[in-house]
């Protein structure tokens, strides 16, 4: 069962991914890759705050989780474009955008992982006690 919904999770990612591809190519037309950043920093933060609450959060099922982080996030982004968007870059002798573009998906992927999972620290403790005042 947790295969088929780590399938389905990542069919779903997969799905977003290119709907962000499409969406982002409406407005950027520059060489730069923003959609993967995008969807890398975006799937960073999810990925962060999913962890450190809602998977947290007594009662969540453990194969949810695995489905919406394996699956859906684990398909959503995307280390391996990333890295052949570099190396085209690079053929392209665009030196200058590979380098921001390394940086900026490593410097922002651990600056949004960290505020999701700072956030999800935060609201996971609210919850907690949230729940013990009803208790």
């Amino acid at each position: 069962m947790i295969y088929l919904l780590v399938g389905l999770g990542g069919i779903a990612g997969a799905c977003l991914r290119y709907s962000v591809g499409l969406w982002t190519s409406s407005f950027w037309t520059g060489s730069f890759p923003a959609a993967t950043l995008l969807a890398n920093l975006a799937g960073s933060f999810l990925l962060g705050w999913l962890t450190e609450y809602v998977f947290k959060i007594k009662g969540f099922p453990p194969h949810f989780a695995a489905a919406i982080g394996t699956g859906l996030i684990g398909s959503f982004t995307t280390f391996s474009t990333f890295s052949f968007e570099n190396i085209q870059l690079m053929i392209a002798d665009k030196w200058e955008t590979a380098i921001m573009y390394t940086l900026s998906s490593l410097i922002g992927g651990y600056l949004f992982v960290s505020s999701g999972y700072h956030l999800g620290r935060k609201m996971l403790s609210q919850h907690i006690a949230r729940t013990a005042d009803h208790e």
